[in-house]
């Protein structure tokens, strides 16, 4: 029996254009504001972190960094996230009925916390367990899963992992979880997994 629902953000619960067209654009708008101000202690040079965000690089000390960014922008208002509106409904359905709901997100945990704080449906952190980041390892790697089934303290069948990309579904399965891709428009359907296009069409 599902218990947890374990959420990728980037495809899933969130459209990639608001990640790349909204986000990255901020972060490296403001990255020599930000440095200037705090100091560059990070290993990284200016051009190299700008390089980075334009490559989608998972480095750690990026993600960081753009967290603290990002964070500046929520609280004035001149960023608000975007969910999908199947996403909202269906994460307060999963609370009602008592289900644990987590994310792993590439995005550091306190970028995570933002996103779902500032949404255009509102604060939906109340709804949200755990989160976590790469710090528990790389998406595609079944290690990484196994370090979240053992912090969640759940059998890993009882925890259904949703994304948009095959690999990661493919780690989450070899850790034991049920694992479902959801194919938000744009996104190739695989067939080594169970689909869905929206959350209201997952069987659970």
């Amino acid at each position: 029996m599902i218990r947890c629902v374990l959420m990728d953000i980037e495809g899933t619960t969130t459209p990639i254009s608001f990640v790349h067209e909204v986000l990255f654009p901020y972060a490296a708008q403001h990255m020599p504001e930000y440095l200037e101000r705090h100091g560059n202690d990070t290993g990284a040079d200016l051009e190299t972190l700008l390089r980075w965000i334009r490559e989608d690089k998972k480095e750690p000390v990026l993600k960081t960094i753009q967290g603290k960014i990002w964070k500046t922008g929520y609280e004035d208002g001149t960023l608000k996230s975007i969910v999908y509106d199947d996403v909202d409904d269906a994460m307060r359905a999963w609370k009602d009925r008592g289900l644990t709901l987590a994310i792993y997100s590439s995005g550091s945990v306190e970028a995570q916390k933002l996103l779902f704080r500032y949404t255009i449906k509102g604060d939906l952190t109340p709804l949200l367990s755990a989160y976590f980041d790469t710090a528990v390892g790389p998406k595609r790697d079944a290690a990484s899963y196994r370090t979240i089934v053992g912090r969640l303290a759940l059998a890993p069948d009882e925890i259904h992992f949703l994304s948009d990309i095959p690999e990661e579904l493919d780690g989450a399965r070899e850790a034991g979880m049920a694992a479902t891709q959801i194919v938000r428009p744009g996104t190739k359907p695989t067939e080594r997994h169970a689909t869905a296009e929206t959350f209201a069409d997952l069987p659970f």
